[in-house]
């Protein structure tokens, strides 16, 4: 196997070619898949049902972290589950803009503000089963399993619950620093995750999602990689009818439905999430901020101020869509 420039140099180990032959040409041109009949009717009553939960945000401890008081809350996921995440208070009397702020699939640990203005409140919500705060409650932790869990009926699926479960936790975000506008940031997991809930909720003003998962299943599951796109291939090939089922959750159908300035960070190579999903997301948005970055889900020579300036753009964005 012969690797392109220059990820023969950089991953000379690579079980595989992470770009799967794509140049950022042919990227631009993978399209979304167009949502099946009574997509935004189905999505659009989850989101009604949503509005039915009371969040109950509850504060369960109190720290602090780079001079912010950041506080463990416990809140009702979409079906009643108590679901724990971390809140982080403005570093001014009150929050200009409330950021939700989502993760990878293998969870957190911690908070992260790189992302976060200090004029702003946050919160940072763990998916149900998912590690630390939240290891098996609602949906198993084992990524393998997690992606799979409820994969026969739309209503449990868990990927559909995680995101219904973003309402929630910006209900309790609101619920405790007042009714700011909102602004969502997600990646990989928590950018899929993202992209399925953030049409259906008007409080959003704009999101970044950095190299989205579960996007165009079409091409997701025509490829090997490693990860969770790995564990649903393998169903779906001995299980054809999942097939359908997914057509209800792929992020770059919900995408061509977002009514919001949305910044797209995507991966020229990523052996966990091929580009090809991570750009038909992109290609989804109309209202786009795209940036194209070298690798996704790997560290690469430079890869650490290709990442700081990321950021910063990521920051800017919020701030234009926070001022129009």
């Amino acid at each position: 196997m012969t690797l392109p420039a220059p990820y023969d140099t950089w991953f000379p180990a690579a079980a595989f070619d992470a770009s799967y032959g794509h140049t950022l040409d042919t990227l631009r041109s993978i399209a979304p898949i167009a949502p099946p009949e009574g997509f935004a009717e189905r999505w659009m009553r989850w989101r009604d049902e949503a509005r039915q939960v009371d969040a109950a945000p509850v504060v369960l401890s109190v720290d602090s972290a780079a001079g912010r008081r950041v506080s463990v809350i416990e809140y009702s996921g979409i079906d009643g589950t108590r679901l724990r995440a971390w809140v982080v208070d403005p570093v001014a009397a009150a929050a200009r803009v409330g950021v939700v702020h989502s993760h990878g699939y293998g969870g957190r640990d911690a908070v992260d503000l790189a992302r976060v203005p200090d004029d702003a409140a946050a919160i940072f919500p763990v998916a149900r089963g998912l590690p630390t705060l939240n290891a098996g409650v609602g949906a198993p932790e084992l990524t393998a399993e997690h992606v799979l869990a409820g994969i026969d009926d739309p209503e449990r699926y868990s990927l559909g619950l995680c995101a219904r479960d973003l309402w929630l936790a910006a209900d309790a975000l609101v619920a405790l620093n007042g009714d700011v506008p909102l602004y969502y940031v997600g990646e990989s997991f928590g950018g899929g995750i993202g992209s399925l809930a953030l049409p259906w909720d008007d409080r959003y003003i704009g999101g970044n999602l950095i190299v989205p998962s579960f996007g165009q299943y079409d091409e997701r599951l025509a490829v090997h990689c490693f990860g969770s796109g790995a564990a649903v291939r393998a169903h779906v090939a001995a299980h054809p009818e999942a097939r359908e089922l997914l057509r209800w959750f792929d992020a770059s159908s919900a995408m061509t439905l977002a009514q919001v300035p949305v910044r797209v960070e995507v991966a020229l190579w990523d052996p966990y999430v091929p580009p090809q999903g991570q750009f038909a997301v992109a290609n989804a948005v109309e209202a786009l901020d795209l940036e194209v970055l070298p690798a996704g889900h790997a560290e690469y020579p430079g890869s650490d101020a290709v990442t700081a300036a990321a950021i910063r753009r990521g920051r800017a964005h919020l701030e234009r869509v926070l001022s129009t």
